[in-house]
């Protein structure tokens, strides 16, 4: 999708659609002002008869078949004094998913003058990111994509360049396709030739560990969860390292790779959503999305490092048991006494590798608990964090982007229920404060005095509606989250 402005006075503009938004307040009196080059009479009296009053969510699609502008989509913003952006990005979201297929080129007036180049950029991801379809598994679909083109009308900002916001976007998508796709199609192994993809177009390192390279750094945690499926699973290290060579600091993603859970031996049954477990992979795409876009932006100063740990959850006879004692690469024992709480598994064993490599800072992000979307939603996902600072961070450029994140506490006494009889320390606790347990338990796998977060996505990597900027299905959630993170640490 391509981007551009319009600078010029609007009575000048050519064009034959264009979305505007009108206030409640003096409808007539408003498109005089525009200027669109259309008697506002003539315009009042076919929104009238559509009964169009410019209240919040309304929309109106005119089409002047006598007119240069053939067609004006009006949005209602509402109350003046009411006036808010992010009402008026969520009637847009939900317009542009309308006309989709209808234009090749949506014109879009900007209502408010204190207009800015982040809140260009805030819309054009939103958007870009509303217009996603994904029809790859669909042998019907439309190859065509109409909407190619969006121009933004406004004299008071200056030239501005699209390509961030295209990457961000790239990245967004990239993480919303591997989670979209089914089982058969992404398996470990395609998963590894997607991020040695990405590191041959950015240039970025990769190491692609096979099972005998687990074998031999003792990951018996991630071995053991793969064991019960005929494809072998892939660990995957890309590197990002700037240009210059100068890093002033070194940063690990980790991101859960479950590109199937079945359970294991504690099968998922019932209302479990067996169906759905392709998503269980929800932070490796976020990780790997976060490192197409990482690698187009190149940071500077900044070592990052982009680890999955990629396997499937199924049953054979080599599957790992419930009450078999592993060992992971820390050398900690692990009782499992549940084989569906595997992500932390293989999470424990992405964690010690990641620590050896002496980040100031690790994020982790996973799939990891239906305790997690029972306490926040589908909305809002879960943080976990040993340092306030790096907390603060990660939820001010949550929010900047729009993505709901709440911080939940390390509650240390909780950490009594994950106590074996036999090993260091069983896999799963009690039911209760399941999501807070969980994040203890990767809390034993890494350098204390590295800085640790970590995000259970498990509520917000998918939607079954269309919500905000997400059509339904994966939302690629996180992604902007990580790079408005990264770039707030970037060193110009």
């Amino acid at each position: 999708m391509h981007f551009s402005i319009f600078q010029n006075p609007l009575n000048t503009w050519k064009g034959s659609f264009l979305l505007i938004g009108l206030f409640e307040e003096n409808i007539y009196d408003q498109l005089k002002e525009l200027n669109l080059g259309i008697n506002p009479d003539l315009l009042v009296e076919k929104i009238n008869q559509k009964n169009f009053r410019g209240e919040k969510g309304q929309s109106l699609n005119l089409e002047l078949f006598d007119q240069k502008l053939q067609s004006l989509l009006i949005m209602g913003l509402g109350e003046k004094n009411n006036f808010d952006s992010d009402t008026f990005k969520n009637s847009l979201s939900g317009l542009i998913r309308k006309i989709i297929d209808k234009e090749e080129k949506l014109s879009i007036l900007l209502p408010w003058e204190d207009l800015n180049k982040e809140i260009i950029y805030s819309i054009s991801e939103l958007v870009r990111l509303s217009a996603y379809k994904d029809n790859r598994f669909n042998s019907k679909r439309n190859e065509k994509n109409i909407l190619q083109n969006i121009e933004f009308i406004n004299n008071k900002i200056g030239d501005i360049s699209f390509k961030e916001v295209e990457y961000i976007c790239e990245g967004v998508e990239f993480a919303r396709e591997l989670v979209s796709a089914p089982p058969n199609n992404l398996t470990p192994l395609e998963m590894s030739n997607k991020a040695s993809e990405i590191a041959r177009v950015h240039d970025l390192e990769i190491q692609i560990l096979d099972k005998d390279k687990c074998a031999e750094l003792k990951m018996g945690a991630f071995l053991a969860v793969a064991k019960g499926s005929d494809l072998d699973p892939k660990f995957i290290h890309l590197i990002y390292k700037p240009i210059d060579g100068e890093v002033s600091e070194k940063i690990a993603f980790v991101g859960k790779g479950l590109t199937f859970d079945s359970g294991g031996y504690n099968l998922k049954v019932g209302a479990s959503q067996i169906e759905m477990m392709k998503y269980d992979m929800g932070g490796s795409a976020t990780v790997l999305g976060t490192a197409k876009a990482i690698g187009a932006i190149k940071p500077k100063g900044l070592e990052i490092h982009f680890i999955v740990a990629s396997c499937e959850n199924m049953i054979n006879g080599s599957a790992v048991h419930p009450g078999d004692v592993i060992t992971a690469s820390n050398g900690k024992t692990i009782e499992i006494n549940n084989t569906d709480a595997e992500g932390r598994l293989t999470l424990a064993d992405a964690l010690t590798y990641a620590s050896k490599l002496k980040p100031k800072t690790i994020i982790d992000l996973a799939t990891l608990t239906g305790a997690c979307v029972v306490a926040l939603g589908n909305d809002v996902a879960g943080l976990w964090c040993n340092n306030d600072y790096l907390a603060n961070e990660l939820l001010g450029a949550a929010s900047k982007c729009g993505e709901g994140l709440w911080q939940m506490p390390l509650q240390k006494s909780y950490k009594d229920g994950l106590k074996s009889h036999i090993a260091d320390m069983k896999n799963t606790g009690p039911r209760a404060g399941g999501s807070i347990t969980a994040a203890l338990f990767l809390e034993e796998f890494f350098d204390k005095n590295i800085n640790w977060a970590h995000i259970d996505i498990a509520g917000t990597c998918w939607t079954d509606k269309n919500k905000g900027l997400n059509p339904s299905g994966a939302t690629g959630y996180g992604v902007r989250t990580l790079v408005e993170w990264i770039k707030s640490r970037e060193k110009n």
